[in-house]
């Protein structure tokens, strides 16, 4: 690990980290910090722009680490050696330690205790952000332990509570993070920034002025027609066509009013007829009023859910379609294998949330995760299928089901193959000999039963008693180049041509056992 002089917040730290993929950030890049999304995280790393600290967020971070000194003493009590803040790096890979002892093999890493650690009995209930800070700062420091120290102190510095728990390294969790990096690096790489927005408020609905009517056996006071011209231009003014998070959280506040209005307008035309038995203009103006909102905000609501709706499966829709030309792309590098991959969840990443921004995120991290998960799988692949052309491409027509073994660990893999490689030589073998033993019968029965001698200067010289053994171990031995060049070659009628090649191998082991008695 390479270590760095760097004073927290300085230029130099900000360069670093920006230089840097830093273990502070990685829950975020995981998806699973309570205080960052992944898509803010790509945002910041993208643009530069981070979101300035309050006065209370920047009293909370001063306690933290007034916190952190104090618990840093408690801590080296704990681990029995002493402990020294530091920055280091391993590659593209930071990590900033609360403490580290001095051989580099134990960090120690506090935070404030709160009620959800208080209840936590093992390493294992800890959330899982804290776990991947852990893990990565153990994968930087090379450490193998990480002290995990959660306590309270009062103002004057004394201890309330403390709360230790140990963390050992998770080989899983580990490579989780590593491929989790290198999918947000390439991410990044490709991010076009979002405008960062305020969370958006509905605007100021413009008010309809109160409707006063008295009645006395006739209409004596009301402002009714001023109040039809005013409720006929908000009418018309509402906003159906919805697109952003402001859009809808306006008409959300529009259907309220819209409804408050309608009442409003039932109570008044209610007090109208309790003052006189029936004045028919006046009722119908107040019902067509009455009907217009009810029908505008009745249409608002419908637009609101349906146009949501939309949003929502179009996001979803753009996810899927990225997700399977990833897809594509793998498979073009793993061909004829396809990828045994379980398609992401956009739809339950999204369940019970409203707002587009956590929509966009949900997806996207679900999106990150999946690819995650299809490139391990599709490396997986490509190491079998490298170690199948190398090992097995000869015996390749014995695989016709390749696309299913391969989905086996590598090592049953492996046995699966080269058993069947060893099955096959082995009946070829038996194969060859029952052929030539065959052969030789059939050769044996066709000589003639009284054949005169030949001359005696044309007379051959006596086979030795063990040519036939010589010739089956000549055969077997070259079997897989028999079986190589017919499939090469592709005759016809192999069988005829396989005997030829057997009776020459025959031929020259015989030929050349001769030429060396």
């Amino acid at each position: 690990m390479k270590t760095h002089e760097l004073v927290q917040g300085s230029q130099e730290w900000h360069a670093h980290r920006a230089a840097h993929f830093n273990a502070s950030d990685s829950p975020a890049m995981m998806g699973v910090s309570k205080y960052k999304t992944r898509d803010q995280l790509l945002q910041e790393l993208s643009t530069g722009i981070t979101h300035d600290v309050d006065a209370a967020t920047q009293r909370r971070f001063d306690d933290g680490h007034r916190c952190e000194a104090l618990a840093r003493t408690l801590a080296e009590e704990i681990i029995g050696q002493e402990l020294y803040p530091v920055t280091g790096s391993e590659g593209k890979y930071s990590a900033s330690f609360d403490g580290l002892t001095m051989l580099e093999d134990i960090a120690f890493e506090h935070k404030t205790l709160n009620d959800e650690i208080r209840a936590t009995e093992s390493i294992d209930d800890l959330h899982l952000m804290y776990r991947i800070q852990m893990e990565q700062q153990l994968m930087v420091s090379g450490a193998e332990s990480c002290l995990f120290l959660a306590s309270k102190w009062d103002n004057q510095g004394e201890l309330i509570e403390s709360k230790e728990l140990w963390y050992l390294s998770d080989s899983k969790l580990r490579q989780d993070i590593v491929a989790g990096w290198e999918q947000f690096e390439k991410d990044l790489a490709t991010y076009t920034p979002r405008e960062i927005k305020e969370a958006p408020k509905a605007e100021a609905i413009m008010q309809l002025p109160a409707l006063a009517i008295q009645i006395k056996g006739e209409v004596t006071l009301s402002n009714l027609p001023q109040f039809k011209a005013a409720a006929d231009q908000f009418i018309a003014n509402i906003k159906t066509d919805l697109q952003t998070d402001e859009d809808f959280a306006n008409a959300e506040e529009t259907v309220k009013f819209c409804d408050k209005a309608e009442k409003e307008l039932e109570l008044t035309k209610k007090a109208a007829i309790a003052q006189t038995a029936s004045i028919d203009e006046l009722m119908r103006t107040i019902d067509h009023i009455k009907a217009q909102l009810r029908d505008k905000r009745l249409m608002l609501d419908k637009a609101v859910k349906e146009q949501k709706e939309t949003i929502k499966l179009k996001i979803i829709r753009d996810a899927n379609e990225l997700f399977l030309n990833h897809l594509d792309a793998l498979y073009a590098e793993t061909k004829p294998i396809e990828l045994n991959v379980q398609r992401p969840d956009f739809a339950g990443a999204i369940k019970g949330l409203k707002k587009l921004d956590s929509i966009h995120d949900a997806v996207n991290t679900a999106l990150a995760n999946a690819k995650i998960g299809a490139d391990a799988v599709a490396k997986d692949v490509r190491s079998k299928l490298a170690w199948f052309k190398e090992s097995a491409l000869s015996h390749n027509f014995l695989f016709h089901d390749l696309s299913l073994i391969i989905a086996k660990p590598m090592d049953d893999f492996q046995l699966v193959v080269t058993t069947r490689i060893a099955d096959h030589k082995k009946a070829e073998d038996a194969r060859i000999k029952a052929e030539a033993e065959k052969l030789a019968a059939q050769q044996e029965a066709a000589k003639p039963a009284d054949q005169p001698a030949p001359p005696a200067e044309t007379v051959a010289q006596p086979a030795p008693a063990n040519v036939t053994e010589i010739r089956q171990e000549a055969v077997i031995e070259h079997q897989d180049v028999i079986a190589a060049f017919l499939k090469f070659r592709q005759f016809k009628d192999e069988t005829k041509v396989r005997a030829i090649l057997v009776e020459f191998i025959k031929f020259q082991a015989e030929f050349g056992m001769r030429k060396s008695t």
